[in-house]
């Protein structure tokens, strides 16, 4: 009877280690999400982090109307991301390969920066020859406003270090603007 209840507190407490583990891996999630926004925004968004098979799950309840998610460690550099609700669902539709939502114009963060995304191919998910991978340091962007990026450099090679516009010829082009 000992030994059973001795296997019984050691179940119990493996239990309690990974719920444990679980939590500290949600509280590193919610802190690399927020480095995304200034303070102000992150503090009050809904914290959202996405499984392996590509499923949302909610972290944290928001209180602002912002969302934000953390870095995706199977990308090859920094990606945690903040926006607003239209950008959430510009953000959906581009993840569902559907139509962004007309006239819903959002703003992203970025401010931990966004290493790893091909200038030219929505879902390319590496560098590869011709795919025109950028590197842009700290940035914020304007999405779903297409009609209102004339004038800004939509070139395959741009220069990061100013405004430029990201996927352009798509229906996901967006103004990419450096704040460093």
């Amino acid at each position: 009877m000992k030994r059973l209840l001795t296997v019984a507190a050691l179940l119990a407490a493996g239990s309690l280690f990974a719920m444990q583990g679980a939590a500290a891996d949600d509280a590193a999630m919610i802190k690399s999400a927020e480095s995304a926004a200034p303070p102000a925004v992150a503090s009050g968004a809904t914290i959202h982090a996405m499984d392996e098979k590509g499923v949302m799950r909610k972290l944290r309840e928001g209180t602002n109307g912002f969302w934000c998610m953390p870095d995706n460690p199977a990308t090859p550099g920094p990606d945690p991301m903040c926006g607003d609700a239209n950008s959430m669902e510009w953000a959906m539709a581009w993840m569902g390969k559907k139509e962004p939502p007309k006239g819903k114009v959002g703003f992203m963060y970025m401010l931990a920066g966004g290493t790893d995304g091909s200038n030219t191919d929505p879902y390319a998910t590496k560098p590869e020859e011709g795919n025109n991978w950028v590197e842009t340091g700290p940035h914020v962007m304007i999405v779903n406003a297409t009609d209102m990026m004339q004038g800004y450099p939509a070139d395959p090679k741009p220069d990061t270090s100013r405004p430029y516009v990201m996927w352009a010829g798509t229906p996901y082009a967006h103004l990419m603007i450096p704040v460093k």
